[in-house]
């Protein structure tokens, strides 16, 4: 891993406005609110977090899916927040997605051959059909897949193999960064295993930096150099995978550690679980103060009224009060 940075966010704001009717009250969505994060060549950075707490919508914007309501997003020193046309194109040849669901994100009616082959047209990689299709073979053996998958359709294998597919399309134009939006929820367990095991092995020899956006903590600690936690818009911790995982800061994270499974039922049992109360506050109407305050046991008034800045603790960055000197 280089000391390089190659994607730098800075205070990144994705808002959605979900006003019904003309004469409604503004109501506005803050999926991301000022989130500030980078990430080295050939590093995987991990973002872990519950479910509606903005994982999918920070990963969909870095790749220009979604537009930034405020920010910046710089990439290898060029700011594409706001970038367009020729310039997104390029972009986009540098940086993939792998995405969550292995069913809905290839096309049913083109063969695994025409998927993989498509960037390559698109970005006008290689002179020749011949050339594109020696590629796309090299790519499915990178990947697992046998030369002769490259005649079948999507339908006809199974979702660790079309997760397969789903990598080999995003390594069809040699990116230097690929968000991986929860690449291995919709899979069993082995194929979990299998599927991480390739992005490490595919990381080693190519050099490319991972975003690994998932919900399984120990995954997410196997796979990252540095994890972020993120609740309700908001990254509450960032640090080293290690430091993170056997001695989290925030009380959201050890929320989260304390739900990870136990194979030995006398450990669980014996293991302090936290169990949070109360739901996710909505992100159109969040707390004043920190955003976890509604359902943190170690609240105080201070929590409720003052939003916490992230300050460094050790090697780690942390939003919270309980830190503060």
């Amino acid at each position: 891993m280089s000391e390089n940075v190659i994607l730098q966010v800075n205070n990144l704001k994705t808002y959605f406005d979900v006003t019904k009717g003309i004469f409604a009250p503004k109501q506005i969505v803050k999926a991301v609110d000022d989130v500030t994060f980078d990430v080295k060549e050939g590093e995987t950075f991990g973002l872990v977090g519950e479910s509606g707490c903005g994982k999918t919508t920070l990963g969909r914007t870095i790749v220009k899916l979604y537009e930034p309501a405020g920010g910046s997003i710089t990439f290898e020193g060029k700011d594409v927040s706001k970038i367009k046309g020729a310039d997104l194109k390029a972009f986009r040849k540098d940086m993939q997605m792998i995405f969550q669901d292995p069913y809905a994100s290839l096309n049913p009616r083109m063969t695994v051959g025409e998927i993989i082959k498509e960037p390559m047209i698109i970005h006008n990689i290689y002179d020749t059909d011949e050339e594109r299709e020696e590629r796309a073979v090299e790519l499915l053996k990178i990947v697992g897949l046998k030369p002769d998958h490259i005649r079948r359709y999507p339908a006809e294998f199974s979702g660790g193999q079309r997760q397969r597919i789903g990598i080999a399309r995003s390594l069809a134009v040699n990116p230097k960064f690929i968000v991986c939006d929860e690449p291995i929820s919709a899979l069993d367990a082995s194929i979990q295993a299998q599927v991480v095991n390739l992005l490490k092995n595919i990381q080693r020899e190519m050099n490319i930096s991972y975003l690994f956006i998932a919900h399984d903590l120990s995954m997410v600690k196997y796979i990252s150099d540095r994890i972020g936690v993120m609740y309700l818009g908001h990254i509450v911790e960032l640090g080293p995978s290690n430091d993170v995982y056997h001695r989290p800061l925030h009380p959201y994270t050890s929320a989260l550690l304390s739900a990870i499974p136990i194979p030995d039922p006398d450990q669980a049992k014996a293991r302090n679980r936290i169990v949070l109360e109360g739901e996710v506050p909505s992100p159109i109407n969040p707390p004043a103060g920190c955003p976890f305050c509604t359902r943190c046991p170690k609240a105080t008034e201070r929590c409720r009224t003052e939003r916490p800045q992230p300050i460094e603790v050790g090697t780690r960055t942390v939003s919270c009060h309980l830190y503060e000197k």
